[in-house]
């Protein structure tokens, strides 16, 4: 990444940390670094779209300079990437997020798996959803595997943009039956 864009990735950055004061919320708090604007958009919808799985080492390495939010994120036991199909997976040779949350735990050294989390239907994509049909959409869609490796454990959910939160409620509610210690989601970006 040239210097310019280097320089307008950390004017954009805001590395945020709300804490979700719904008491049925599924999960506890969102860590996110970027609103989902200007070059954190683009540098997404190429990882995501143009085939640049490449570009999730930058955001990693954009991450691990912000020595607070290591911290955090050091103080889990377990990372977790939202999974998405099979089909989807082969489209797209890669899941973006399991790339970010892989490349996370090896640089933090905490522990990351995707055999808890298993996405069991090819949906319609959640970004050519409006808000309501997104949580219609998704219902049902991911199942629980392995619980006892989560149990009592303090777990980030990794997921690349955090839109209306559907994804990530609806995960989070299923791995909420392993009876984790607390549940974080960590997204790239909030729109």
């Amino acid at each position: 990444m040239c210097l310019k864009c280097q320089k307008q990735l950390q004017s954009q950055s805001e590395f945020q940390i709300k804490k979700n004061k719904n008491i049925d919320s599924y999960f506890q708090e969102h860590l996110y670094i970027f609103t989902y604007q200007g070059i954190i958009r683009k540098i997404i919808l190429d990882y995501k779209f143009n085939d640049k799985s490449y570009l999730y080492k930058t955001i990693v390495n954009f991450l691990l300079k912000n020595e607070k939010f290591c911290s955090i994120l050091q103080s889990y036991d377990i990372i977790i990437p939202v999974p998405i199909s099979k089909k989807r997976q082969k489209q797209r040779g890669y899941n973006q997020s399991e790339l970010l949350a892989k490349e996370i735990a090896n640089k933090i050294a905490i522990k990351y798996s995707k055999q808890c989390l298993v996405k069991t239907k090819n949906i319609i994509e959640q970004s050519k959803l409006n808000r309501q049909d997104r949580q219609k959409n998704i219902q049902g869609v991911y199942k629980l595997r392995n619980p006892y490796i989560l149990q009592n454990k303090k777990i980030i959910l990794l997921d690349d943009i955090y839109t209306t939160g559907s994804t990530v409620t609806e995960c989070s509610k299923v791995l909420k039956k392993a009876q984790p210690k607390s549940i974080a989601v960590l997204t790239i970006a909030k729109d």
